[in-house]
């Protein structure tokens, strides 16, 4: 499979949910309802089915390090630029940040990490470390912004998990994997089909969304911005890093062509979770998937 072909259901179904939009066939309330259920519903079940399925040993420790720095680099970059570049409210930071270094390691980076790289063995540890470690930091800062004060409730915050069905889910999900416990199989074959309604809804929600919000809400600048952080400086820090971390020709190509995977919607979804920063999300979803084709054909050449 070529990596334009990676790229056209992402396209087609962002599309559709566009075009189902425009034509309301799907109502003026398509995105919200579609968004809280990949949140509360399909995603949780992906995340803990593909979470208690992952040895949690033998992580590649200076490629993860590598990619990792450069993550949280570039989310730095983004949380801190929102707001001295273009004055982005602190409940808008998290998912600037997000957008700028949250990569699509799911439904994009699997059929990318087959073609490029042969394998997904480095791709499910970038899949660990996002979720158990960038995204709980995400969405802290998000319930934050949910206190009228802006406060930070120790309490609210250790029962985060409970509240919160993507971390729990995930939380259950590396539990069962420790463990080696398993579902029982009805309960199993349940969670595959809300699973697997994960990546399409929140893609036609993300297309329904782009027709309902203002181009005016994400300004051209913010999106070159984020653009330019996702995919053009996270693939350059991911190489800086691993050269210094003396990776082999094999290590650094994963970790160069992992960081240079486009934003993933799942900050889309987050962001219209908790109403902060949809339009900028959706777009930098949008241009980021258009455009990280070009960063990845180039990595692949010339490293690969």
């Amino acid at each position: 499979m070529s990596l334009v072909a990676a790229f056209v259901p992402i396209w087609i179904l962002t599309a559709v949910g566009y075009g189902a939009c425009r034509w309301g066939l799907l109502g003026d309330a398509a995105a919200s309802v579609l968004g809280r259920f990949v949140f509360h519903l399909a995603m949780p079940a992906a995340l803990f089915l593909a979470l208690s399925r992952m040895p949690l040993s033998g992580l590649a420790g200076r490629p993860l390090l590598a990619f990792g720095i450069s993550t949280a680099t570039v989310i730095g970059l983004g949380w801190v630029g929102a707001s001295w570049l273009f004055g982005r409210t602190p409940g808008e930071r998290p998912i600037w940040g997000m957008a700028s270094g949250y990569v699509n390691s799911a439904n994009l980076g699997i059929p990318i990490a087959t073609q490029v790289l042969g394998n997904v063995s480095f791709l499910a540890e970038v899949v660990l470390l996002q979720v158990l470690v960038v995204t709980p930091v995400i969405l802290v800062a998000l319930d934050r912004h949910g206190d009228p004060a802006g406060r930070v409730r120790v309490a609210r915050i250790a029962s985060l998990p409970v509240r919160n069905p993507v971390i729990l889910a995930s939380l259950l999900g590396v539990a069962f994997s420790a463990t080696g416990l398993h579902l029982p199989s009805a309960a199993g074959a349940s969670l595959t089909l809300l699973s697997g309604a994960a990546v399409p809804a929140a893609l036609v929600a993300l297309g329904a969304s782009l027709h309902r919000t203002a181009l005016s809400q994400a300004e051209p600048g913010e999106l070159a911005v984020i653009t330019a952080l996702k995919l053009v400086a996270q693939p350059i820090i991911a190489y800086a890093a691993g050269l210094a971390l003396h990776l082999s020709a094999p290590q650094l190509l994963a970790v160069v062509v992992c960081a240079g995977l486009p934003t993933a919607q799942n900050t889309f979804i987050y962001g219209q979770e908790y109403g902060v920063g949809e339009a900028v999300a959706n777009r930098a979803v949008v241009v980021t998937t258009t455009l990280s084709l070009a960063t990845l054909t180039a990595a692949a050449t010339l490293l690969g």
